[in-house]
């Protein structure tokens, strides 16, 4: 039996501290004269949302290999009723 992690939900964590993180580096920076605020806003959100679904799915993939260490195996059978003979036979 493997319990593996949700890779989706890892990669939006990490998108939405990517976004949080472009928001925050945008205000920190002074204000620059060549490009305005929204544009520097799209420059670090390019980057940091594709860094953050990087380190997500890292975090995934690590979590996921030490998860992997302590799995075990599991035998399961799969048991049938079966229903024939009971509608074939007939009432006295």
């Amino acid at each position: 039996m493997h319990r593996a992690p949700r890779y989706k939900n890892f990669m939006i964590l990490g998108a939405i501290v990517g976004v949080v993180l472009a928001l925050v580096l945008t205000l920190a920076f002074p204000d620059n004269a060549d490009f305005s605020k929204a544009q520097v806003f799209g420059f670090l959100l390019l980057a940091c949302l594709a860094a953050g679904v990087l380190l997500g799915s890292l975090a995934a993939l690590v979590l996921d290999r030490t998860i992997g260490r302590r799995s075990h195996t599991v035998v399961a059978d799969r048991l049938a009723r079966d229903d024939t003979q009971r509608f074939t036979e007939k009432p006295e």
